[in-house]
């Protein structure tokens, strides 16, 4: 459970944050942004830093398992706010051709969804969460 909590709790924490942030935007409560890619603060990268930094105040900093949840966290942080980022780029573009050539032949075509990544800052504030809440003693 040392190990587990941690994580959990930083990504409790950064999806009750992004449900606030996204509520107080739209002054109303969304719960949609609950099951939402995107968004302040990451919580895919609260979640990976709660357990690397978990991991590395339990079982030390030279450990195997530290080594193994680091680069798993730079892979998902990567992809959080890299290629996925991207895809949702991609993803705009792409609904914006279709909306063209459909309205050109008045036919209704599904959207793409296009919030897919996190900004770099997303990331960032995500991680810094998920690392305040892996060095807290459970």
């Amino acid at each position: 459970m040392r190990y587990v909590l941690p994580p959990l709790v930083a990504w409790a924490i950064a999806q009750i944050t992004k449900l606030i942030l996204a509520s107080v935007k739209e002054r109303r409560l969304d719960l949609r942004v609950l099951a939402q890619t995107g968004g302040m603060p990451s919580s895919h990268a609260a979640i990976v830093s709660g357990l690397t930094t978990a991991v590395g105040r339990i079982d030390g900093l030279r450990s195997a398992t530290f080594a193994i949840a680091l680069i798993l966290s730079f892979v998902v942080m990567y992809d959080a706010q890299g290629v996925r980022r991207a895809a949702g780029r991609q993803a705009a573009v792409l609904n914006r051709l279709v909306e063209d050539v459909f309205a050109m032949r008045g036919i209704q075509e599904y959207r793409v969804r296009e919030l897919l990544g996190h900004t770099p800052v997303e990331v960032l504030v995500g991680a810094a969460l998920g690392v305040g809440v892996g060095l807290l003693p459970f």
